[in-house]
């Protein structure tokens, strides 16, 4: 498929389900409330949501993607090295594009003070900067982000095997609901940019990554020789 055309697709399809999302924040809090119930914080279910959120950011999904990797190093198989690589960029750049933007958005935590307001506040507000306070860092959800870059690379080059890493990331995202990190709508947002990038990454690794590799091998050996002759 063309990239241009498939780039239009994505925004006719997924600024709908965002803006969507949008409309059911306030449904989807009160429902998540329901089912925390009055006991929520000292519960086990908190506790198992913090857990999930914690083992799922990007730091442990490296640590896997680098075990994996030296696992198929050793096997031997291109293939899974050029997966595992085009996962690991994906679930990187897709962090780094979330957490840059959702400094700027200044739109408050679920679980923000509730003397604050909920919205969109930006950079600056109630006399302060917003930009590094968790309070006002809800826009996009940079755990769903990581994870599902990650999952999305997985999913995209070996379905059978992207369908559990795809609940695995749906889990993460889920947590950050659970546990009043994030609205509906920050997640939604996050999983389909996310996927986005992890598709044109595996699409560039699939491609030319064969490519890249040799030239940067070329590049190594060229330095070693240099370093000898010095």
């Amino acid at each position: 498929m063309n990239s241009r055309l498939l780039i239009l697709l994505m925004f006719l399809i997924g600024l709908p389900l965002i803006w969507g999302a949008f409309t059911y924040d306030a449904s989807s809090r009160a429902a998540i409330h329901e089912i925390q119930g009055p006991k929520w914080k000292k519960s086990t279910a908190r506790t198992f949501y913090s857990k999930v959120r914690r083992y799922g950011d990007w730091p442990w999904l490296m640590l896997a993607g680098g075990i994996g990797l030296g696992a198929a190093t050793l096997a031997q198989s291109r293939k899974w090295q050029r997966i595992l690589i085009a996962a690991m960029l994906a679930s990187t750049i897709a962090g780094l594009t979330i957490n840059i933007s959702r400094l700027t958005t200044g739109r408050t935590r679920p679980g923000a003070d509730k003397k604050i307001d909920q919205g969109f506040y930006g950079p600056w507000a109630n006399g302060k900067i917003t930009i590094g306070d968790p309070s006002y860092n809800s826009f996009p959800s940079g755990h769903t982000a990581t994870a599902f870059g990650f999952a999305g690379v997985i999913l995209f080059a070996s379905p059978w095997l992207g369908l559990p890493a795809m609940a695995l990331a749906a889990l993460v995202a889920w947590a950050s609901m659970m546990v009043d990190a994030h609205h509906l709508s920050d997640i939604t947002a996050s999983t389909l940019i996310a996927l986005a990038i992890a598709w044109f990454f595996w699409r560039w690794v699939e491609k030319s990554g064969d490519e890249a590799w040799e030239r940067l091998k070329r590049k190594l050996q060229d330095l070693r020789k240099r370093r000898k002759k010095s």
